[in-house]
Parts: C-alpha cells; structure tokens; sequence
C-alpha cells in the first residue's frame, strides 16, 4: 500500500504545483511566465522523484508505468493501482485548485496553440524523449537516485521550456485529464491521452533495438 500512496502523493504535487504555476501565472498577469512553469514543472518531477523513487519508482503518469510494463519491467497485478493511485492525486489537486482559485479559466489544462495534428505528433515525441530518458537511468521499473531525479526532472523542463506554448507540454495524460474533467472542457482531451501512450510504446521499442540483451 506505501507504492500506491506515494504515487498518490508524488502525481499531487506533479499537477497541484505544475498546474497550480499556469494558474497562478494566469492570475497574476504572467508573473511566471513560459520559464517558471516549466522550472515549477522540472523541480517537481526532481523533487518527487528523490523523495519517494526508492518506494514506488516515482512514475506519476499512466505513460511511464505502461511503458515499464511494455518493457517486462513492471509487475502486471500492479499496473491498474498505479493508474488508479494516480488517478486520485491528480484529481485531488485540481480540485483544491479549483477551490482556492474559482475564477480560473483554465485550471492548467493542456491546449493546444495551432492545428490538433501539430500537438498531437508533438505529444508523442515528447513523450518519446521523456520515457527513453527514463528507461536509460531508471533501476528496474524505479526511477530513483540523484542521476534520475535531474536526467528525468531536466528532461521535463527542457521540453516545458520549447513545447510548452504550442502544446502544453503534457507527456503525461493524467495531468492532462484531471484538470480537464475538473473544468468541464473534454474537447482536446483525447490527444492528450492518446499520444503520450504512444510515444511510450515507441521509446520501450527504440530501447530494446539499441540493447536487445534486455
């Protein structure tokens, strides 16, 4: 059960801070800016990822534990409850966001800037660089330890950084859904889901032409 709650906790903090930046830059008449989010995004993932990375492998995103999984990394049986686990910290902190800052227009959702077919092959080789990323310096299916935690949390940053005003630089289809659902506006939603998945499955097969003896 200490994998699932840190997981629960881990995804909180990953959208309760990375969402919680758009919103607040929002509010504030851009005090943040592209830069700050995506540093609020990058030091979260570094941050969550050397606190709890020893007990549940620090996946906060429904992308990376299919990919572990896609990999013969991870155990089937858990698959669902990180998902699920997930799941609950997600929506539990776009809904204290929606609390505290009820005039949002966007709670953070991911949106995309220009044509759908644009983010959408965007989303994917975002995704791409961030799970071959994290195939490379995760132990078995746990992304622990310092060389992890800032490969994995730079990675997130430097794609916020370039990606971030053209697709919202998701890769991760849990962020995307809870503050969508949470602010009634479904209709981007399914790229979201949809390419970060597939850009896992192409980063699992990429690391396995280059080392086949895994």
């Amino acid at each position: 059960m200490n994998k699932y709650i840190a997981e629960a906790i881990g995804t909180f903090a990953l959208v309760f801070c990375g969402t919680g930046a758009i919103i607040i830059d929002g509010v504030s008449g851009g005090a943040l800016g592209t830069v700050g989010i995506a540093i609020t995004f990058g030091l979260i993932v570094m941050a969550m990822i050397a606190s709890v990375g020893e007990v549940s492998g620090a996946h906060f995103n429904p992308a990376v534990t299919l990919g572990f999984w896609l990999a013969k990394r991870f155990d089937n049986q858990q698959v669902l409850p990180y998902i699920i686990a997930q799941a609950l910290g997600a929506f539990l902190a776009s809904g204290i966001l929606r609390f505290l800052f009820p005039d949002s227009l966007t709670m953070g959702e991911t949106l995309p800037s220009g044509p759908w077919m644009q983010t959408f092959i965007m989303e994917i080789i975002l995704t791409f660089f961030l799970m071959f990323v994290i195939l490379h310096v995760a132990t078995g299916s746990k992304e622990q330890g310092i060389i992890a935690s800032i490969a994995i949390g730079a990675t997130v940053l430097l794609e916020a950084l370039f990606a971030g005003p053209i697709t919202g630089a998701s890769m991760n289809p849990i962020r995307s859904i809870a503050p969508a659902v949470v602010n009634v506006n479904l209709e981007h939603l399914w790229m979201y889901i949809l390419a970060p998945i597939l850009g896992s499955i192409v980063a699992v097969f990429s690391w396995k032409l280059i080392h086949p003896e895994k």
